[in-house]
């Protein structure tokens, strides 16, 4: 909506789907009655007295993120420059390539730690800190008894000391104690990938949980003699929180609260580092019928992940990462401590839109969710709508 500055505006809010709805414009103070049940209807007034663009929203919870907000654009407001901020989300979909029946063999992973101004959210910016330009860094795909030489560059821009700390790791700091690299340095380790499983990587400067919150994780597979058996997709999701003095949601550049990661209350959480990361940017999809496997990790630094696929059961799960043990089968919600991962496994059954969430819900609200886009013909056997699919869900 576009209005002239001092204009007197009249929003008439129609109810379309029956739920309870409102109308807020929060810069003017506007909060329309409730409205529940189909045709409903409420009116606001207010004169647009400040120049710029400001959001309209439902602002019953959950509202916002499934899709109801707009923007409303009072006077002349010259459009802002295009945002010069790096796109740090990782695309899930780079996983690196399966071991196979291969022996062992010897390979070298290149780290570089870069300080860079990222894509947030929507007008909204961070100064984060990577391995490879990117959250979470790069998935590494090795084979148990494989030799591995991490080479770790940082970036003399920096301004910080990096390091790296891998779980898959026996021996000091899990190769921190020997990768505290200065700006501009370098520092290098071998190790030998002892257990098979799915472990994560961080930095391990203090203060560890900062470096950590601001994007420096990732996660490493060892996968078991002979490979892991094949599936037709593959993705590579991992959970974050960010703790900023500014709320979540507002436009601007995001400062980091130190007060805030110490009480363990982040303003943002997201999957691959930012909040359009697996909603808009990069587009999960698989095929009716399709085995789909997803390494999922927590980087932290604090919370535990309650992780579900809104819409399917998982029919395996490799708890905790665990690679040897039989898995557990036909799981709805399966818990991932912060510095751990899981992987997951299920059949898709029926077409439609399948959203990835941690079940501790108001976390959605912080930009905590994902989509799986599964495409192809119906499967009434399984799932047949008697109603329209509300395509805000």
């Amino acid at each position: 909506m576009k209005v002239e500055e001092g204009a007197v505006v009249q929003i008439n809010l129609v109810n379309g789907d029956g739920a309870i709805h409102d109308l807020a414009l929060p810069e003017f103070g506007v909060d329309s009655d409730n409205i529940s049940g189909k045709n409903s209807s409420t009116t606001v007034v207010f004169r647009a007295d400040k120049n710029g663009e400001f959001k309209y929203i439902c602002s019953l919870p959950g509202h916002v993120a499934a899709g109801m907000i707009g923007k409303i654009i009072v006077g002349d407001v010259k459009p802002e420059p295009k945002s010069t901020a790096l796109d740090i989300s990782k695309n899930p979909m780079e996983v690196g390539t399966p071991v196979g029946k291969r022996g062992p063999q010897t390979h070298k992973v290149n780290l570089k730690t870069t300080e860079v101004i990222g894509q947030l959210g929507d007008g909204s910016t961070y100064k984060y800190w990577t391995f490879n330009n990117t959250v979470p860094g790069p998935f590494i795909r090795v084979r148990v008894g494989d030799t591995v030489t991490v080479d770790m560059a940082n970036d003399k821009d920096s301004s910080m000391i990096h390091s790296v700390d891998f779980h898959a790791v026996t021996g000091p700091g899990g190769g921190a104690a020997v990768t505290q690299a200065a700006p501009g340095t370098s520092k290098s380790f071998t190790f030998k990938a002892l257990n098979p499983g799915l472990y994560v990587y961080h930095c391990a400067t203090p203060s560890v949980a900062q470096h950590i919150s601001n994007g420096m994780y990732g996660m490493i597979l060892v996968e078991p003699e002979g490979g892991l058996p094949p599936v037709d997709r593959e993705f590579y999701v991992m959970q974050g929180e960010l703790y900023t003095a500014q709320r979540h949601g507002e436009t601007g550049h995001h400062e980091f609260s130190r007060e805030k990661m110490m009480d363990e209350k982040p303003e943002h959480m997201s999957f691959n580092g930012n909040m359009n990361a697996l909603t808009k940017t990069h587009r999960m999809e698989a095929k009716v019928g399709e085995t789909v496997r997803i390494f999922f990790g927590v980087g932290g630094p604090n919370a535990t992940s309650s992780f579900h696929v809104i819409g399917e059961i998982f029919d395996r799960v490799y708890n905790q990462g665990d690679l040897i043990s039989p898995p557990m089968q036909s799981v709805q919600t399966t818990t991932v401590p912060a510095g751990g991962a899981t992987m997951v496994e299920f059949k898709t059954e029926v077409p439609g839109k399948y959203i990835l969430v941690d079940h501790a819900l108001a976390r959605v609200e912080k930009g905590l969710a994902g989509l799986l886009h599964v495409v192809g013909d119906e499967n009434h056997d399984v799932f047949e709508a008697h109603s329209a699919v509300d395509p805000n869900h």
